[in-house]
């Protein structure tokens, strides 16, 4: 008997974190399968029709989401319905968590019998920890991509929680570098790698900070070869903020370049994000910095309650990387730190110790993130007829 899995994705990582589980689980369903749902250009090439296109949902900036609020709520009751129409044997939410999980809960009101796997746990380890608890009403396994993940579901009351692997694991070739580009990590001048962030707001709110940092290391002697690595739709912006930089860096574009300048880097300046833990699992030594617009840091210093804001910290389990957040993200702190990661010094050998241990901490070597969460989502679907 044909299994139907319905899968909702509407961002770009979340439709290559669906790809990849679509392909597994072709690998193990054979034609038994057919996929309906919403996602992008990764899931499509998998051989899903979407709904409706996720761009649909490309929203920047809190006046945006309000003057489309209407427009996302009939997305959210479009999705729902058609849920409901196909009854398939599982439905998987992929990450993006205002949209995907506003249809499970009114999927799970009208169809209790629709098994719910959510793919990518909402970062309730860092703020918000109620919502754990609340998930047990209308997710019935979370899909995780950190390895602290289950003990914090668990502590909080959350759903079901096995931990699957981070997409990077399967990248791990792309990050480490062969003899020739180890060679390049240790010589001088050493390459240093600023990273901003990869959102428009992100970069206009570090890159004033990032270049004085740069122009006063600069100043005190210490010498560094630059490389800025960004995506083909940031370019402009990023040239742009660059024409008020005195030190010039040298711009890579697209994933592939930078996963080349990764694997030469000697160090990283880095905006807090994803990226902390692809630098760690790099073997990169790195200092962070965090600028937020002022509503934004208010909400984060009311709730965040994790110990660090950096993803490679909580990974590790120590707060090995330096962070900057808000008024620390001065040019004169952030330069003090950054020669210290540029130098053979204890801070620098300690994260270096510090990252070795990721293999083993993030069980890089056994299976493939997509395999184990296949084998959930598998185990997870309906048993009863149709």
């Amino acid at each position: 008997m044909t299994k139907t899995i319905y899968l909702i994705a509407t961002e770009e990582s979340g439709d290559r974190l669906g790809s990849a589980l679509m392909k597994v689980l072709r690998q193990r369903l054979g034609d038994d399968v057919r996929f309906e749902g919403v996602g992008g250009s990764s899931m499509a090439r998998e051989g899903l029709q979407s709904l409706f296109p996720i761009e649909e949902l490309s929203i920047i900036g809190l006046a945006a989401v309000v003057r489309k609020l209407p427009s996302i709520l009939r997305l959210i009751t479009r999705a729902t319905k058609d849920v409901l129409r196909a009854r398939p044997d599982v439905l998987v939410i992929v990450d993006s968590p205002d949209f995907t999980h506003r249809v499970a809960k009114r999927v799970r009101q009208r169809d209790p019998s629709i098994p719910v796997v959510n793919y990518v746990s909402p970062t309730v380890w860092a703020w918000r920890p109620g919502r754990a608890k609340a998930m047990r009403a209308y997710v019935d396994h979370v899909l995780a991509l950190l390895p602290f993940e289950p003990e914090a579901h668990q502590r909080l009351g959350g759903p079901p929680c096995t931990y699957v692997g981070h997409p990077l694991i399967e990248q791990i070739d792309a990050l480490r570098p062969n003899a020739e580009e180890q060679a390049r990590r240790e010589m001088k001048p050493p390459v240093l790698l600023v990273l901003p962030g990869s959102r428009r707001s992100e970069i206009r709110h570090h890159m004033a900070t990032f270049g004085a940092t740069l122009d006063l290391l600069k100043k005190q002697g210490t010498q560094f070869e630059l490389i800025l690595p960004t995506m083909p739709h940031l370019v402009e912006v990023i040239a742009e903020a660059l024409k008020a930089w005195p030190v010039q860096p040298r711009i890579v574009v697209g994933e592939t370049e930078k996963r080349a300048a990764f694997r030469i880097a000697h160090a990283a300046f880095a905006k807090s994000g994803t990226v902390t833990l692809e630098l760690a699992l790099s073997g990169v030594p790195m200092v962070t910095a965090y600028k937020a617009g002022s509503v934004e840091a208010w909400i984060i210093r009311r709730r965040i309650t994790s110990s660090s804001v950096i993803l490679a910290n909580l990974v590790i389990g120590e707060n090995v990387i330096p962070e900057f957040i808000q008024e620390d993200c001065t040019p004169e702190k952030l330069a003090a730190s950054l020669q210290e990661v540029l130098a053979d010094t204890q801070v620098r050998r300690r994260q270096i110790e510090a990252m070795a241990r990721l293999d083993g901490i993030m069980g890089v070597g056994r299976m493939l993130p997509s395999d184990a969460a296949a084998a959930v989502v598998l185990a997870t679907m309906r048993k009863d007829e149709k």
